[in-house]
């Protein structure tokens, strides 16, 4: 979502990185060009004004004309005051001390209000919490039945009424049963509307009165852009939102509701859904989300996200085959899968500092289906020529491209590819640096070649 505007803010600052010593006219030249991709990318326009304002005050007062590296520190003003813009460092769940803590959830309809309360609950669910889903979205047909069946997927015990028509009944009903049966957490998902109307406002009203919620998040359609951020203005205006969900991050907006809302609202961003599964699903980090903006990368994000899906022992074994250039095809499906569950190629390559600059990176084709297709691929070899990759050839790529419904050349350059791979991993286990054109043709596309120059 932000890959645009990350490319202009970095055109925007890049030029003062090369100045030993920058002037007044230089910081406004830059916060020209920042303003400029800040509107592109769909940012309210007071927001915009305060933000960039607000960097070039803070660029003057804490002298950074005057400095010894004065890109950086300009870059690093900016960084602050994105973060600051979303929210800082972000903040948890107010958890109660004793009794089940009540997440209230309200949106428009097709905000996915439903969806996300199962990957809250399976968020949840995974910090060893009891949790319970409440129904109260009695509106839209087999809205039920969509909760039943993904709270029940994330480990969630679903609360249900059928043939109840009073939603703030059923919340209630929910409450107490919560706390009947000892659940540590109440999700409560509300019907929407199509638009923000005054029944909607009294009902939610109505059902926060009768829960007493601990947090109110409001979940908001990125998509939408500046919709979204009046959407939020109407609802907290009305009901009051103590934080916000975005889903769809990992849409092809132009990200200005993510750095408008909180500003518009004043209600901090807590999470972040960024695809289908129940497992794309994160906590908002104003911060991290900065340093990504600007081309930082995210390390801290990455290692968590390892820690949830990598198991530890496979990667230790993993690292030790690399090391001695052991790793097998049957090992990489293995690694493969694991990082899968991390998220998309893209967005795992983007919190890696540096490599979602890459231009080699950038041009590869990291398309999910063609992993589908390496995986076919190698669930088509017999465990012998997984073992032993250079067993593949003539009659058996034939046989393997007509069991994974590919070609031979794809398989021939599966064959190929892997075996660059499996170089670089050795290279990047013995703690070398990775070429960055074998670093491309790794993940499927070749470097452009490199003119000779007399």
């Amino acid at each position: 979502m932000f890959d645009q505007l990350s490319e202009r803010l970095r055109t925007a600052l890049d030029p003062l990185g090369k100045k030993g010593r920058i002037t007044d006219e230089d910081v406004d030249r830059a916060m020209r060009e920042v303003r400029l991709a800040l509107l592109e990318a769909d940012v309210n326009f007071k927001v915009v004004k305060e933000f960039t304002e607000g960097v070039r005050q803070r660029c003057l007062e804490t002298e950074v004309t005057s400095s010894v590296d004065p890109g950086q520190q300009v870059v690093k003003v900016v960084n602050d005051e994105l973060a600051d813009l979303m929210g800082g460092t972000g903040r948890e769940l107010a958890m109660a001390d004793e009794g089940p803590t009540v997440i209230l959830l309200a949106g428009l309809q097709g905000s996915g209000k439903t969806t996300t309360a199962a990957k809250l609950a399976s968020m949840l669910v995974g910090e060893d919490l009891e949790v319970g889903v409440a129904a109260c979205d009695l509106q839209r047909p087999a809205a039920i039945e969509q909760l039943a069946n993904v709270g029940s997927r994330a480990g969630a015990t679903v609360i249900t009424r059928p043939g109840a028509s009073d939603p703030v009944a059923v919340a209630a009903e929910a409450r107490q049963e919560a706390l009947d049966s000892g659940l540590d957490v109440l999700i409560v998902d509300t019907a929407g509307r199509l638009d923000v109307d005054e029944e909607l406002m009294e009902e939610l009203t109505a059902i926060r009165k009768a829960v007493r919620p601990h947090d109110v998040l409001l979940v908001v359609d990125a998509m939408t852009g500046q919709a979204a951020v009046e959407v939020a203005q109407a609802f907290s205006d009305s009901v009051g939102v103590d934080g916000v969900v975005l889903t769809k991050l990992d849409g092809d907006a132009r990200g200005g509701a993510a750095l408008s809302v909180r500003a518009v609202t004043g209600s901090p961003i807590l999470f972040a859904s960024t695809g289908e599964g129940l497992e794309a699903f994160d906590r908002f980090h104003p911060d991290r989300m900065a340093g990504r903006i600007l081309g930082m990368g995210d390390i801290l994000s990455l290692v968590e996200k390892a820690e949830r899906e990598v198991d530890r022992d496979q990667a230790e074994e993993l690292q030790r085959k690399m090391a001695s250039d052991g790793l097998t095809l049957e090992d990489f499906l293995t690694q493969m899968r694991q990082v899968r569950k991390m998220g998309p190629l893209g967005s795992l390559l983007g919190m890696m500092p540096g490599l979602g600059q890459m231009k080699q990176l950038k041009e590869a084709d990291l398309d999910e289906r063609e992993l589908d297709r390496v995986e076919a691929i190698i669930l088509s070899m017999t465990p012998e020529e997984r073992l032993n990759p250079e067993l593949v050839k003539g009659s058996r790529r034939r046989r393997i491209a007509t069991g994974s419904g590919t070609s031979i050349q794809q398989v021939n350059n599966l064959v190929k590819q892997f075996g660059q791979m499996r170089r670089l991993m050795k290279q990047v286990a013995s703690g070398g640096m990775p070429d960055p054109e074998a670093l491309a043709k790794a993940v499927g596309k070749p470097a452009r070649p490199r003119v000779r120059r007399r």
